[in-house]
């Protein structure tokens, strides 16, 4: 142990020749041409010593509450639970204010006031935290923001136009975009298994709208446009977070609050300047408790949600986190009819079978190492030892 009564820190790669023992090995290895920082910590203590600039793991916050105290695999289940459930609510009271008469045409104005939410959510969340510099520069916000507007807003505008689990299913394609996005933005390099997941769970889910197509057709070309240019920035604005939030080290906070204020103020004069923004207002005028209320209770869930599929991304990658969203919208659409009554058809079934064999290729490919080790002692190993035995009593008779 080293007394001493300030704190100090010594970079080694700067301290002259004779500070050092050249006999020994010690200090020897620490100025070796290395930056090293050697902490000593007032009174009795302990010299921490490690190589300058070398990153600690990431503490995992959600709305907050630090995740650091779970597993690995634990902190990654938390965020696919949050996903699920805050989403799952999300698309019931997304489907639910849809179905009032008259509110198709206004999806732009509710998207205008869930960022508002958004906006307000993420202020007073940034005010509980020590740290509120902005790390992300401004510039880097207005893109985000862009596609934040131009994925919420048009999938938003896009449910006037098109059976509810029509767009989500337009929207479970964008695992395809994604990886080649990832492949483009990140230079990322994905696995045979990775893209055959990712076909199986999409067509999948392409079969799946097909069958909802043919049973209760409800399909207008505007709302395919929408939902297509939605899918192509959903698809873009995955791998562009992870990169950016990675890069600037920021917060799940930061990022929604700015994205989300610089993308309110987009669509706001947008509305202005189309002239679309008093019909909306005048028509939730007259139903202001059902309207706004499942507005907020949107805005509560969406903003949750958010922030746990940010975690995803920033902590285990796009594709985990489009994979995750993706199983969700499958799961979406089965309490769609549940709670929605709608036909159904047999094609459903075979479209979720499908669907089930990407997430398990998925899941494979993620713990490959795990799962062929599991799969050699609890399958193969028992196998060949029965065929072992078996030929054994063979020979003996």
């Amino acid at each position: 142990m080293i007394k001493s009564r300030n704190t100090s820190i010594v970079n080694m790669a700067n301290m002259s020749d004779t500070t050092t023992k050249q006999g020994d090995p010690d200090f020897t290895n620490l100025s070796n041409g290395r930056n090293v920082s050697i902490t000593i910590q007032e009174g009795e203590s302990y010299i921490s010593v490690k190589p300058a600039g070398e990153k600690q793991p990431d503490e995992i916050r959600v709305l907050g509450v630090s995740l650091s105290g779970l597993p690995r695999a634990g902190q990654f289940l938390v965020c696919v639970g949050g996903v699920f459930f805050f989403y799952l609510m999300y698309g019931y009271v997304l489907e639910l204010i849809f179905r009032l008469e008259g509110f198709k045409p206004f999806g732009w104005y509710l998207t205008l006031v869930q960022f508002a939410f958004y906006s307000v959510f993420g202020a007073g969340e940034l005010q509980f935290k020590a740290d509120k510099t902005r790390r992300i520069p401004m510039k880097t916000y207005c893109g985000l923001a862009f596609l934040t507007v131009a994925t919420m807003g048009l999938s938003n505008s896009a449910v006037g136009y098109l059976n509810y689990p029509t767009q989500v299913i337009f929207k479970c394609c964008k695992l395809i975009p994604v990886m080649i996005g990832g492949v483009l933005i990140q230079g990322k390099r994905y696995g045979m298994i990775d893209v055959t997941a990712c076909l199986c769970m999409t067509f999948g889910l392409i079969f799946f709208t097909l069958a909802d197509v043919e049973v209760q057709p409800n399909f207008d070309t505007h709302g395919v446009v929408l939902i297509s240019l939605a899918l192509v920035a959903d698809a873009v604005i995955g791998n562009v977070q992870e990169k950016t939030m990675k890069a600037h080290s920021a917060s799940n906070t930061e990022v929604v609050l700015y994205s989300y204020s610089v993308g309110f103020v987009y669509i706001l004069v947008g509305l202005l300047v189309s002239g679309e923004l008093l019909e909306p207002i005048r028509f939730c005028a007259q139903y202001p408790g059902y309207t706004y209320g499942l507005a907020a209770a949107l805005s509560v869930t969406g903003y949750v949600g958010i922030n746990f599929v940010l975690t995803l991304v920033k902590s285990f990658g796009a594709l985990p986190a489009v994979t995750v969203t993706t199983c969700r919208k499958a799961v979406t659409i089965i309490l769609s009819f549940i709670f929605f009554t709608k036909p159904f058809t047999m094609q459903y079934v075979w479209s979720a079978l499908l669907v089930t064999a990407g997430i398990l290729l998925s899941t494979y490919s993620k713990n490959q190492l795990k799962m062929d080790a599991l799969i050699q002692r609890y399958v193969l190993h028992p196998l060949f030892t029965r065929q072992g035995r078996s030929s054994e009593k063979t020979e003996f008779v």
